[in-house]
């Protein structure tokens, strides 16, 4: 028997019991852009979070700061070996010194990234119960990789508060039919032919390399805020309307913060030359900027997954708009499991990441059909959901992700 149905049968137990014959509404439903039938979820906040282990919460400080440290002297170990023998290994081969130095780059980019999701943690307070050492690491490790840690922090609560709402979700809003229309530039949908796979490897590759630096300084993927200029609803910007009032002078110190990094890395190239910087650092960030694009766009965008109305959405069905995924041993070790415990964290985003496993099997028994997992490569779901996933589209408060590409479902003035 599933939840479902167990559910409707206490309820109408419960119903006779009171002399009426009532039975319970049913969920909501949709068609996905695999043509698969999708239910709203029915359970409640409540369920979700009495279903998790009290320990899960527990907060580690200095079982969190030894995956900082650890990831840190990785960087240091790899920075150092790399600059310092890679000339003796291929003196006569600038071609093997290029990949080398290529190679050097991505694994402290991996490393990397692995840092800024502990900074990630921080602002969440999942790293430690002391809200002073929580923004004091977030704020040194995010702003080393051009990250403004309070922006990005308040920003960032907004679209925990509401995942999947399609007017108060903060990033990867995606658009509607007409939104995509008048973006192609197009009078209806039917002018728009099918997008080439040329121009969908073209708009990957730039939104893997500049989607999170267009995303800080104008707010794109985000929401419109007519009116007001693309600078002015910058990350770096303090009276930007993604922020409140109070939130100024946060602002302009993670603006310091960013001022920091690049004052530090200015000194670093004029003492040890632009390469060490450019092969230990810049190529790096850029490393960084990709797998957070990545990573984010992949939790948030699937043929399966719904967006809502304001009529719809409550904070329960937004969160499980989420999904989990597999990367495997970076995913699991480097990365701290955001990819694969992504749905717990939009639950209960103040669960350190290592009882995020636990927490996520504790409450895959109260999400049933409705927990969202895929083990597929994620470069395949990559080109996947960029084929499939262009704009949203639904009458009943449920709106599911529709394409140009005739791949499912085709959109209503399509059809």
């Amino acid at each position: 028997m599933t939840m479902e149905e167990s559910g409707s049968i206490k309820q109408r137990n419960l119903n006779a019991g009171a002399g009426t014959a009532t039975l319970t509404k049913e969920s909501k439903t949709a068609v996905d852009t695999n043509g698969k039938i999708f239910k709203v979820p029915d359970y409640t906040i409540k369920d979700i979070l009495s279903s998790i282990p009290k320990h899960c919460y527990d907060r580690n400080l200095l079982w969190s700061l030894h995956y900082v440290f650890r990831d840190i002297f990785a960087i240091a170990v790899i920075g150092y070996v790399g600059t310092n023998y890679i000339p003796q290994w291929f003196p006569n081969s600038v071609a093997f010194r290029a990949i080398a130095y290529g190679l050097q780059s991505y694994l402290i980019g991996l490393f990397g990234f692995g840092l800024w999701i502990l900074a990630h943690e921080c602002g969440h307070s999942a790293f430690s119960s002391s809200n002073a050492v929580n923004d004091t690491v977030g704020w040194v490790l995010h702003s080393w990789w051009m990250v403004p840690y309070f922006s990005w922090k308040f920003s960032h609560s907004k679209h925990h508060k509401a995942t999947g709402h399609m007017t108060r979700d903060m990033v990867f809003v995606p658009y509607s039919q007409e939104e995509y229309v008048e973006a192609m530039g197009k009078s209806k949908l039917s002018e728009i032919l099918e997008e080439s796979p040329i121009m969908t490897t073209f708009n990957l590759i730039a939104q893997q390399l500049g989607g999170l630096q267009l995303y800080l300084a104008t707010n794109a993927t985000g929401q419109p805020y007519p009116g007001v200029s693309k600078f002015f609803k910058s990350h770096y910007w303090p009276k930007s309307p993604v922020f409140d009032t109070k939130d100024f002078w946060y602002i302009l110190l993670s603006d310091l913060g960013i001022i920091a990094t690049l004052t530090v890395n200015y000194l670093w190239c004029k003492a040890y030359g632009a390469h060490v910087v450019l092969i230990n650092w810049f190529l790096p960030w850029l490393w960084v900027n990709h797998w957070l694009v990545f990573v984010t766009f992949l939790q948030h965008t699937d043929p399966t997954m719904p967006h809502y109305d304001a009529s719809e959405w409550t904070f329960a069905k937004g969160a499980a708009a989420t999904i989990d995924r597999n990367f495997g041993f970076v995913g699991q070790h480097i990365f701290h499991d955001i990819i694969e415990t992504h749905v717990l964290h939009h639950y209960c985003s103040r669960i350190p990441f290592y009882h995020a496993r636990e927490a996520t099997e504790a409450i895959k028994k109260v999400m049933g059909e409705h927990y969202r997992y895929d083990g597929e490569n994620m470069w395949i779901s990559l080109w996947k959901v960029a084929r499939s996933c262009q704009f949203v589209e639904g009458e009943n408060g449920v709106k599911m992700f529709r394409n140009v590409n005739n791949i499912g479902p085709q959109p209503s003035a399509a059809a």
